[in-house]
């Protein structure tokens, strides 16, 4: 049964509403359609584009991302998308994970044997720490308890037990790779769930991490990857579920930019053959900016949180409180493009960067060490990224592109030697790009579940909720499509195990 289309051309009903054309909501319409086939999806993006900050394009003729590089491969959601869309034999580990930290002065062999840069033993950031950090750690064992109570910031935490030194030579920089956050606001129940876990179990804080390695599974032969890519970039991936969504009969409209979800009206319902019965089905309405009206009776808001905020201010004031009160960290990528033969780089993927060492970059990735395609297919050429900007610290995301690439490149040299000229540079500045998990981030998003849960047919999702990554983002889709269909089992899932990585998310 379906309602009944009787409304002006300016008034759309459909079975289902997506708003937002990122990743999160691409793959919200893809399970929609591979669950229901029949079912009217229409996806509604603001912009001219889709992918949200997945996004491919070019440097000096060479296919880049512009956004995120990377997905998980240890859960299953974004590979198992990718394959779905058509894009399972494009797939391609790194060819390189040897990374290195840029501290003290030097590059260091990035550490192994960690959680989220949280060691088992002290022996495990030999190199990295100073010898007095090296001693902190080990007085972790001796120390009494630390109160974890409902959550706290993993940068407090971590320097309780092990020292602050821990905290700023090596989870800071993970940590701001993947929230481009602070790690001392950043939340330990939300940012690394399985962590604060077993530190409510383990009286010291390396037995917790030394739990969570013993329960890892067994390293295969070859290694399997943490890391997953995608020859041409993880920028294509949207375009592939549009497609697929396309293919299955979803639609999407580009330009229209949802501005409020209003109450619930009804129209009546329809069978296949469009015979009219006098049964009425409840709708929501949806406005645009252009003032266009679209009417459903589920739709899944799959925005930004401020935006999210907007949409839902009349239809649930409770709910928009709560997300206004989220907070996003911008950042900039500046990517170069060398000549093959005046860039001499290291070996390994690229490296981290402390703020404590006061340097302007935060990372930067030799890309075309990292991916085989990219070396491949541009001989002649090397590419690196580097990215800038934090939560609290965006004063150098206001310089002209010039300034930034300039940045870039004094950083590079200090860092690597790097004095060559760059043939092409290429700046793409994401604005309010990454949400913050500050502690008490899981509480409020439960917060805001609970009011959404007041509204039947609505639901949210993205990375302002279950986590930055894109395997997050995508489960996060799904569970919200399961809930508008009634079936609570994949939120329920989701909770009980969490996509957040240990390892790092959408970031450098």
């Amino acid at each position: 049964m379906r309602e009944a289309d009787t409304r002006t051309e300016t008034e759309t009903v459909r079975d289902v509403l997506v708003v937002g054309g990122g990743i999160t909501g691409l793959a919200a319409a893809h399970r929609l359609l591979d669950r229901d086939p029949g079912v009217r999806v229409t996806v509604l993006e603001s912009s001219d584009r889709l992918g949200g900050k997945l996004r491919a394009g070019e440097i000096a003729g060479a296919r880049v991302d512009l956004g995120a590089e990377s997905m998980l491969a240890r859960r299953p959601e974004a590979v198992g998308l990718a394959e779905e869309t058509g894009l399972g034999d494009r797939l391609q580990p790194p060819s390189t994970a040897t990374a290195s930290i840029w501290t003290r002065d030097a590059l260091r062999p990035m550490p192994k044997g960690h959680v989220m840069g949280v060691p088992g033993t002290a022996d495990a950031l030999a190199g990295v720490l100073s010898d007095e950090g090296l001693a902190r750690i080990a007085q972790d064992a001796d120390l009494p308890p630390t109160p974890i109570g409902d959550d706290i910031a993993v940068g407090e935490y971590v320097a309780a037990r092990l020292g602050r030194e821990v905290v700023d030579r090596l989870v800071e920089p993970l940590l701001g790779g993947v929230y481009a956050g602070d790690a001392y606001r950043i939340s330990l129940r939300s940012a690394v769930p399985q962590l604060f876990e077993e530190a409510r179990r383990h009286p010291s804080l390396t037995a917790a991490v030394r739990a969570i390695q013993a329960r890892a599974p067994q390293p295969t032969d070859p290694p399997a990857p943490v890391f997953m890519g995608i020859e041409g970039g993880i920028g294509t991936l949207p375009e592939a579920v549009a497609g697929s969504v396309r293919e299955k009969g979803g639609e999407i409209i580009f330009g229209e930019r949802a501005v409020q979800l209003g109450a619930r009206g009804t129209a009546r319902a329809t069978t296949d053959d469009a015979h009219s019965t006098d049964r009425r089905v409840p709708l929501w309405r949806l406005v645009t900016e252009s003032g266009r009206t679209f009417h459903a009776p589920q739709v899944i808001i799959a925005l930004p949180a401020p935006a999210a905020a907007g949409v839902l201010r009349t239809a649930s004031p409770n709910a928009a409180q709560e997300l206004r009160a989220i907070e996003y960290a911008s950042m900039a990528l500046i990517t170069l493009a060398y000549r093959t033969s005046e860039a001499g780089l290291p070996p390994g993927s690229g490296f981290l960067v402390p703020p404590v060492d006061g340097r302007t970059i935060k990372a930067a990735t030799f890309a075309s060490h990292k991916w085989g395609w990219i070396a491949k297919e541009n001989p002649d050429l090397r590419i690196v990224r580097t990215s800038v900007g934090r939560y609290g610290d965006d004063k150098d995301l206001g310089r002209d592109d010039a300034d930034l690439v300039g940045i870039a490149r004094h950083d590079l040299r200090e860092a690597v030697g790097l004095t060559a000229t760059p043939v092409d540079a290429h700046v793409t500045r994401w604005q309010d790009g990454l949400p913050q998990y500050p502690v008490g981030h899981a509480d409020r998003v439960a917060r805001v579940r609970e009011h959404i849960g007041r509204l039947p047919g609505v639901a949210v999702c993205g990375a302002a909720y279950d986590g930055v990554g894109i395997p997050a983002c995508i489960a996060s889709a799904y569970a919200a499509v399961d809930e508008v269909r009634g079936d609570p089992a994949a939120r329920e899932e989701l909770k009980a195990n969490p996509v957040q990585s240990l390892h790092g998310g959408a970031g450098e």
